[in-house]
């Protein structure tokens, strides 16, 4: 079965991130009209994980209950690229995801296909910066990228991030340490950070 999904787009560019190839990029729609995605859902421990990725590397990993609300949501992310189910080979890289969601203070170390803004990149790419067990506040965020005053246009890149737990949006806090919204749910937010828990936690 093939259904049509695609991911708004800019220009593209290529980075590297400390410790996978990651690739970067935000492709004109024309591009993305023609980009075909493998996807798979599974079970884990905090119910179910869609993976979806391009031949560049994954591109979307979102966690819920059920398996249709997961797939309504990467349609409308990418909303004109093929979208094709995994095959066998597929399952590999479907089940590094799942152990990783299972023990995020691990490294990630498959490669990334991540499509958004440049603002959005640069706050994902500060993201990935925060260390396992640790915590930060979107002003953090905000600071660390070069623009301390553009804390709600951080919020709204972070509540944009399309991979759950490789890009960890759940390490970003109320700058009082509580709690803030996460677009795969609160108590999944907070059972990654207790998952990580083995590594001392703090809030900067």
């Amino acid at each position: 079965m093939t259904v049509a999904i695609q991911d708004s787009g800019f220009d593209s560019i290529g980075a590297r991130h400390a410790g996978s190839t990651t690739a970067l990029r935000s492709p004109p729609r024309a591009i993305c009209a023609g980009l075909e995605l493998k996807f798979a859902v599974r079970d884990c421990s905090l119910g179910k994980v869609l993976v979806a990725a391009s031949d560049k590397g994954v591109c979307f990993i979102a966690l819920g209950d059920e398996a249709e609300p997961l797939l309504t949501n990467l349609r409308s992310r990418f909303p004109k690229a093929r979208f094709v189910r995994g095959d066998a080979g597929f399952e590999t890289l479907v089940a590094k995801v799942v152990s990783f969601v299972e023990a995020p203070a691990r490294s990630f170390e498959l490669p990334l296909d991540i499509h958004g803004t440049a603002f959005q990149r640069r706050v994902w790419a500060a993201l990935r910066e925060i260390p396992a067990g640790s915590t930060v506040s979107y002003a953090r965020i905000a600071r660390r990228i070069g623009e301390p005053k553009s804390v709600r246009a951080v919020a709204g890149a972070i509540a944009a991030n399309k991979i759950a737990v490789a890009i960890p949006c759940h390490r970003v806090l109320h700058s009082d340490g509580s709690l803030s919204g996460f677009r795969w749910g609160v108590e999944r937010k907070r059972a990654l950070l207790e998952k990580e828990a083995g590594v001392k936690t703090r809030i900067a």
